[in-house]
């Protein structure tokens, strides 16, 4: 045990928050080809920091949304890890009773209204929900993350304008991961403007910042929730990260030729997660023996998960209409 020092416990909790993440995916990546997930899986590796940084910064009653790469978002939100696997299996306790699969992901309970797969959908939505809080009082915000390839859609520019004019309580948390499935952003985008120049040309608070130092991202979340709540309106953060594995599956793509192998590993130096503890270490408030002992936790939390989804029971035949709007 180490002497508890300022800001001892926040590393630790941005730490752990990462680390849970990481091997959650790790496991459903080690389990996929079981062939018991019949959903396209979208892992985070490697920039689990977003997720941790942003969610920590939020208060319990605030909301999240999210895209198709959404499992660290849900699970740093406080999203229940049995639900999301069962989930993955289409099981009847999935979190949405095995109808949606990894790109559905819903925990009201926990603040987290919903991810949806198609590509900047779900930010008009949490712009409605902004809009709704404040024309009901509510003192909340509510957080839309979406990927670089999301702030070309018109739907994205529609959204800002509509939040900076009513001055809303949302932020826009932008993961430049700098890919769109498998094109990159040079070939989509002017190498000499930023995704928060654009949007600072609408007129909103736009900032850079290092998506894999956890720290950087809640401080940064920290102060843009608190510009929001005091009705000064929407914020962007742009946060510079990079997923390890592929868009879309369990293994690795590098050798298909859309990204270099050289560009890769110097990502994967960046690792959150080591940036983490050699900060951590540098300020003599890591405990290793503290570390091991929650990795042993979270792994029988994640066996537990996986078992209780394989004993639960499909959606039975008669209900396939349910849980749906007519």
């Amino acid at each position: 045990m180490i002497a508890e020092k300022p800001n001892a416990s926040l590393a630790a909790s941005l730490l752990k928050g990462m680390v849970r993440i990481r091997l959650v995916e790790e496991a459903i990546a080690a389990n996929y080809g079981r062939q018991e997930m019949r959903c396209p899986v979208h892992l985070s590796i490697g920039q689990e920091a977003p997720a941790v940084g942003v969610c920590a910064a939020l208060r319990d009653g605030d909301q999240v949304m999210s895209g198709h790469r959404s499992h660290a978002h849900y699970l740093a939100k406080g999203g229940s890890l049995n639900a999301m696997i069962a989930e993955m299996m289409g099981k009847e306790t999935g979190c949405c009773k095995g109808r949606g699969g990894s790109m559905h992901l819903v925990d009201l309970q926990a603040g987290f209204v919903g991810a949806v797969p198609i590509v900047g959908s779900t930010i008009p939505i949490a712009v409605g929900l902004a809009f709704a809080d404040k024309t009901l009082g509510r003192d909340r915000v509510t957080v839309a993350f979406l990927g670089d390839a999301a702030t070309e859609e018109g739907v994205f520019h529609e959204s800002v304008n509509f939040a900076l004019l009513h001055k809303l309580p949302v932020l826009f948390i932008c993961e430049n991961n700098l890919y769109s499935v498998y094109s990159p952003l040079a070939v989509r985008q002017p190498t000499e403007r930023s995704i928060a120049d654009i949007t600072a040309g609408h007129g909103m608070r736009s900032e850079k910042h290092d998506g894999n130092d956890p720290l950087a991202v809640y401080e940064a979340t920290l102060s843009a929730a608190q510009h929001a709540r005091s009705g000064k309106g929407p914020v962007l953060l742009e946060l510079a990260t990079y997923r390890w594995r592929e868009h879309c599956g369990p293994g690795y793509d590098n050798h298909i030729g859309y990204r270099s192998e050289e560009e890769f590993l110097a990502w994967k130096a960046k690792d959150p997660i080591e940036l983490q503890k050699t900060r951590m270490k540098h300020e003599a408030i890591h405990d290793a023996e503290d570390m091991a002992r929650f990795e042993e936790e979270v792994g029988a939390e994640i066996n537990e998960a996986f078992s209780l989804a394989r004993s639960a029971p499909a959606p039975s035949a008669d209900g396939l209409l349910k849980h749906l709007y007519h």
